[in-house]
C-alpha cells in the first residue's frame, strides 16, 4: 500500500498517533511532530476535532474538553507542511464531514475512527477524495467491517482504486494484554486480502513488535511528550520519545529477522551448502564392468558428486572404471 511516498510492501510504516495529545496547544503539536521524526517513525497522525459535530453540548465536561482540543485549518496546514518537510507521511482522523473537506489537500491518508465504521456519509465522502484509507477495527465485528469496506468500494469502483488497510484495534484504554488478540491480524490478511496493521492501545511496546511478526505492515502507537502531562488518558498509554525510538528500533529488528516471504538459500549459508549436503558414493571397492545395484551405493558428505535422488541415472548401468569405497559417482562413470 502506498501512503504518500511510503510503500508498506517495502517496510513497516510506524505511525506516531499524536491524536489530541497536544490538547489544543499548537506549539506542543509542532514539538510532537518534530520529536516523532527524531524517533524515526514514518508518519504522524492527528485527530481533527470539531466538538459541535462530535458530541452533545449537554455532555458539558466532554464538550468543553474536546472544544479545547480543536486546531484551526491553518494550523493543520502548517502541521502537514512540517511533517512533509521532515519526510513523514501526514494522516488525520476526520471526526466530521467538514474535516474531510479541509483535510483533503493536506493528508496522505485518512484514518477512520473505530466508532465511525458505520458512519456511511463520512465513509462516502472520504472515498470520494480517492485517498488511501486506514480503518480502525475496534468495537467492530465482521458484519460491520464488511459494510464499511463495501461502502468504500462502491464509491471507488468508478475510479478503479481500492487503497485500504484494516488496522486491528481493541478500543480499551489501555488494552489488557490477554485481550490484545493479535491473531486477528492474520485473520484480516486471510479474510480481506488487503494491507493489515495494528493500532496499539496496550502499555509498552511488546504487542506492537509482535504484531509485525503476525503480519502487520502498519503500526500505530499513541505518542506523547510526557505521560504525566495531564489527566487526559491518552498520555498514560502513549509512548514517550524514548519508548517510541525503542519501538522503531525493535520493529526494524523484527523486519530484519522476518526477511522476505519465500524460501531460498541465504548468503550466509551458501558457503556451507556443499559441506553439509550428501553425494552418492561407492559403498565398497568396485571393478570396471560391474553393474551397479542399490547395495553398491551409500550417501555421505560432502555434496560434490551426484545428489541423492539421482540414483536412477547409474543403477543398472555398467561401470567404465574401477572405483574405490567412498569415491563419488558421476554419470560419466557408467555406460
Amino acid at each position: 500500500m502506498k501512503v504518500g511516498s511510503f510503500d508498506t510492501d517495502r517496510s513497516v510504516l510506524v505511525v506516531a498517533e499524536i491524536g489530541n495529545n497536544h490538547e489544543g496547544d499548537f506549539a506542543r503539536a509542532v514539538e510532537l511532530v518534530r520529536q516523532a521524526a527524531r524517533c524515526g517513525v514514518g508518519g504522524v497522525k492527528f485527530q481533527t476535532v470539531r466538538a459541535a459535530q462530535l458530541v452533545r453540548r449537554a455532555e458539558t465536561a466532554r464538550f468543553e474538553r474536546l472544544t479545547g482540543f480543536e486546531l484551526s485549518e491553518r494550523q493543520f496546514a502548517s502541521l502537514s507542511e512540517l511533517a512533509h518537510e521532515l519526510g513523514l507521511v501526514f494522516i488525520s482522523t476526520p471526526l466530521s464531514l467538514e474535516a474531510v473537506r479541509f483535510l483533503e489537500p493536506l493528508v496522505d491518508a485518512y484514518k477512520i475512527a473505530s466508532g465511525d465504521n458505520d458512519f456511511f456519509p463520512l465513509l462516502e465522502q472520504v472515498a470520494r477524495t480517492r485517498k488511501p484509507v486506514l480503518i480502525s477495527t475496534g468495537v467492530s465485528d465482521d458484519d460491520t467491517l464488511a459494510a464499511a469496506v463495501r461502502c468504500l468500494k462502491n464509491q471507488w469502483d468508478a475510479y478503479g482504486v481500492f487503497e485500504i488497510a484494516l488496522l486491528h484495534c481493541v478500543s480499551s484504554y489501555p488494552t489488557p494484554p490477554e485481550q490484545a488478540n493479535l491473531l486477528s491480524i492474520k485473520y484480516f490478511e486471510r479474510r480481506w486480502a488487503c494491507t493489515v496493521g495494528y493500532s496499539d492501545h496496550t502499555l509498552g511496546t511488546e504487542a506492537a513488535v509482535l504484531a509485525v511478526a503476525a503480519g502487520a505492515e502498519i503500526i500505530e502507537k499513541h505518542f506523547t511528550l510526557d505521560k504525566n502531562q495531564s489527566d487526559f488518558r491518552d498520555h498514560q498509554l502513549a509512548a514517550d520519545p524514548a519508548e517510541m525510538a525503542e519501538l522503531v528500533r525493535r520493529v526494524r529488528a523484527a523486519e530484519s529477522l522476518l526477511g522476505t516471504f519465500g524460501k531460498s538459500i541465504q548468503p550466509c549459508e551458501a558457503a556451507s551448502r556443499t559441506a553439509i549436503r550428501r553425494s552418492i558414493v561407492a559403498a565398497r571397492d568396485l571393478k570396471a564392468g560391474a553393474v551397479l545395484a542399490m547395495a553398491d551405493l551409500k550417501w555421505i558428505r560432502p555434496g560434490d558428486g551426484l545428489r541423492p535422488g539421482s540414483e536412477e541415472q547409474i543403477i543398472g548401468r555398467r561401470l567404465k572404471r574401477d572405483v574405490r569405497e567412498d569415491d563419488a559417482f558421476s554419470t560419466g562413470d557408467v555406460e
